[in-house]
C-alpha cells in the first residue's frame, strides 16, 4: 500500500523588493498606502522620438551602491535587481545558511524577459562595429532569464531545485506557487521564490508601442496607470525585482521565524485564446482563482482582498473584472479589491512578486493600499465592486487573492492566508 502524502503548511518568512516608488520592502509598502505614483519621464534614454516617453523607473539607481564595479559589470539590470530583493529577503528572515541543510534549500526566481538590456547594447555595438565584432565576454550570462535564478543559488551555497519559469506577466507569481507546492510536498523547507524585469530600454518601448500596449499620457504621465477607469489608455511600463521566503511552517517554527502570512492556494490555467489579448470573457482568469480557491480549501465567500492584475488596459481589465464578477458574484460587495499598478507601473515578469508582497503585508497589517488615478470607473464595471479608489482602506483580512496574467494566455492566482499558530 502507498504511504499517503501528509501536504505540510507553508509560510512567508522573508520579504525583499526594489522599485519605482521604493529600493526597499519599507519605503515600497509605506509609499504604496500613501498613494505615490511612481511614473517618470524617462531619463534612461531620450524618448522624444517614442510615442510613451515614461515609465516606472527605479529612482537615482546606482549598481555601485550595490555591488563592486567588477561584479556589476557582470551582471544585466535584472540580475542586479533580484540579487538585491533575493537579499534583502534573506535578511529579513535571519536565515544563516551556515545553520542550515542547503540540499533542501532552493531558489525559483522569475524574469519574463530576462537582460533585455544587455541583448539590445551588444547588438547596437555589434552593427555599428560589424566588420570588427566584439563581444562582451559575459553577453550570453548576463542575458539567459534562468542566470538570475543560478546566481542566487552559486552566491548562497544552495543544492536545492533550482529554475526559473517564464511565463510572460505571469512569470513571479508562478515562481511563488511552485516554490510552495515544492515544500507543502516535503520536496524543500525553504525557497527563495521571486521575480525580476528590467524593460525599461528603447526596444521595449518601441515594441510595445508598436503593439499599442502601452498608455502614451505624457501630458498627464503621473496619473497614466488608471486602472477600471473609462479614460484608460495602456500600461505604464515598470522595473524592479521583488522576493519572498517561502518555508515549510515546521522549518519556520523551528527558526523561530516571524511569519507574514501563510501560502494556501495557487491556480494556474490557460486562456487558450490569443498571444496577447485575455479572454474577453475571462475565461482563463477565472478558472485560475477557481482552482486557486478549491486548493486552498474554501469558498468565494471567505476571499476578503483581490490584489487585481489591472495593468490599466482596455480589454485587460474588463475580462479581469468579468471573470471576479462571475465567480464572486452574490459576495461582491464585501471584497475590497485594489490595483497596485497604478502606483508601481507594470513590472512584467517582476511584477507577480512585488504584488505578493503587498498582499502578504496587507494580510499581516490589516491595510488595503488605494488605487489611485481612477476618477470615472468604465461604466461596464459593476457598481458593486469595492474599487478601493484614491486612500487606503483598513480592513480585517483572513483570506487574499493576488492575480498576474501574462501573454501566451498564462494565468496564475495565489492564495494567501493570515497565519494563525
Amino acid at each position: 500500500m502507498k504511504k499517503k502524502t501528509i501536504m505540510k503548511r507553508v509560510v512567508v518568512t522573508g520579504l525583499g523588493a526594489i522599485t519605482p516608488i521604493g529600493k526597499n520592502v519599507k519605503e515600497y509598502w509605506d509609499n504604496l498606502l500613501k498613494g505615490v505614483s511612481g511614473a517618470n519621464k524617462i531619463t534612461r534614454f531620450d524618448a522624444n522620438k517614442f510615442k510613451t516617453q515614461f515609465a516606472c523607473e527605479i529612482k537615482n539607481y546606482d549598481a555601485l551602491d550595490y555591488f563592486d564595479r567588477k561584479e556589476a559589470r557582470k551582471l544585466d539590470r535584472f540580475s542586479q535587481y533580484g540579487l538585491i530583493a533575493s537579499e534583502e529577503a534573506i535578511k529579513d528572515a535571519e536565515l544563516e545558511f551556515s545553520k542550515l541543510d542547503t540540499n533542501r534549500i532552493g531558489v525559483i526566481f522569475s524574469s519574463g524577459i530576462g537582460g533585455f538590456e544587455t541583448f539590445e547594447k551588444e547588438i547596437i555595438d555589434y552593427t555599428n562595429n560589424h566588420f570588427n565584432p566584439r563581444f562582451n565576454p559575459f553577453f550570453i550570462t548576463k542575458i539567459i532569464s534562468n542566470g538570475l535564478s543560478g546566481t542566487i543559488s552559486i552566491n548562497n551555497g544552495l543544492r536545492g531545485v533550482n529554475y526559473c519559469p517564464v511565463t510572460a506577466c505571469a512569470s513571479s507569481t508562478q515562481s511563488v506557487i511552485q516554490a510552495f507546492n515544492y515544500i507543502r510536498l516535503g520536496k524543500a523547507d525553504i525557497i527563495i521564490a521571486g521575480g525580476s524585469e528590467a524593460p525599461i530600454t528603447e526596444a521595449s518601448i518601441g515594441g510595445f508601442n508598436a503593439m499599442k500596449a502601452m498608455s502614451t499620457n505624457n501630458e498627464d504621465y503621473s496619473s497614466a496607470s488608471k486602472p477600471f477607469d473609462k479614460k484608460r489608455d495602456g500600461f505604464v511600463v515598470g522595473e524592479g525585482a521583488g522576493a519572498l521566503i517561502i518555508e515549510s511552517l515546521d522549518s519556520a517554527i523551528r527558526r523561530n521565524a516571524k511569519i507574514y502570512a501563510e501560502v494556501v492556494g495557487g491556480g494556474e490555467s490557460s486562456d487558450a485564446y490569443h498571444i496577447t489579448g485575455t479572454h474577453p470573457e475571462g475565461l482563463g482568469g477565472y478558472l485560475a482563482m477557481q482552482n486557486g480557491i478549491s486548493e486552498a480549501n474554501i469558498t468565494p465567500k471567505e476571499i476578503d482582498y483581490i490584489n487585481a492584475h489591472a495593468t490599466s488596459t482596455g480589454l485587460g481589465d474588463l475580462s479581469e473584472i468579468k471573470a471576479i464578477e462571475k465567480l464572486f458574484d452574490s459576495n461582491l460587495d464585501k471584497i475590497q479589491i485594489s490595483a497596485t499598478k497604478s502606483m508601481t507601473g507594470h513590472l512584467l515578469g517582476g511584477t507577480g512578486a512585488i504584488e505578493a508582497i503587498s498582499t502578504c503585508l496587507s494580510v499581516k497589517t490589516a491595510m488595503i493600499p488605494p488605487t489611485i488615478n481612477t476618477t470615472e470607473v468604465d461604466e461596464k464595471i459593476s457598481k458593486k465592486l469595492n474599487l478601493s479608489l484614491g486612500k487606503k482602506t483598513s480592513k480585517d483580512i483572513n483570506y487574499a487573492l493576488s492575480n498576474s496574467f501574462g501573454f501566451g494566455g498564462h494565468c496564475a492566482a495565489l492564495i494567501l492566508k493570515k497565519y494563525v499558530g
